[in-house]
């Protein structure tokens, strides 16, 4: 089976608290650990993504709207999507460990080392795409209106909402 989930691969996660949020894999353990029997990454992504500026904010105004609030966490490969992009963040392989998630100061540490290091790249103009939240659009919902012999109606709405797919089952009474 092809490794997908290689160090610098971008993926969104799709399930959890940080759902619908890009990440980049720091580290892959294919065949896990002893604490979590399952395939996992160890990924650092972006909780809350830096603000629209515009040329007439100041420099205060600027570097307030220009914060990143970053994550790590250990997460299930299934409950990542992978996308075609990659980061090639040297600085952030050596940044977590698996050890980094013991100690509540490591974790600390280790996510204002991370802070510091994707505001320096979203200062710089690399990757702006990393930096802006996904988009919703209404483009991928689908309606299905069944109805059977006995006269009674389903209509079957579903959608993609925050990368998860939706189905409404709407029962609609008989009517002549």
């Amino acid at each position: 089976m092809p490794k997908i989930y290689k160090p610098g691969k971008v993926a969104i996660v799709l399930q959890g608290r940080q759902a619908g949020k890009k990440v980049v894999v720091i580290k892959q353990l294919d065949e896990g650990t002893k604490e979590r029997p399952y395939p996992h990454a160890i990924v650092a992504g972006i909780e809350r993504y830096p603000r629209k500026v515009t040329r007439r904010m100041g420099t205060k105004k600027v570097q307030r709207r220009s914060r990143v609030k970053p994550f790590i966490k250990t997460v299930n490969y299934s409950h990542l999507f992978p996308t075609r992009y990659a980061l090639e963040l040297e600085s952030l392989k050596g940044a977590v460990a698996a050890e980094t998630f013991k100690e509540p100061t490591q974790r600390e540490d280790a996510r204002k080392n991370i802070k510091k290091l994707l505001e320096e790249r979203y200062q710089s103009g690399k990757h702006k795409w990393f930096f802006q939240p996904l988009r919703v659009s209404n483009a991928a919902t689908t309606t299905v209106f069944v109805s059977d012999s006995l006269g009674s109606s389903v209509l079957i709405v579903s959608f993609i909402s925050r990368c998860r797919v939706m189905t409404i089952k709407l029962h609609v009474p008989y009517m002549s």
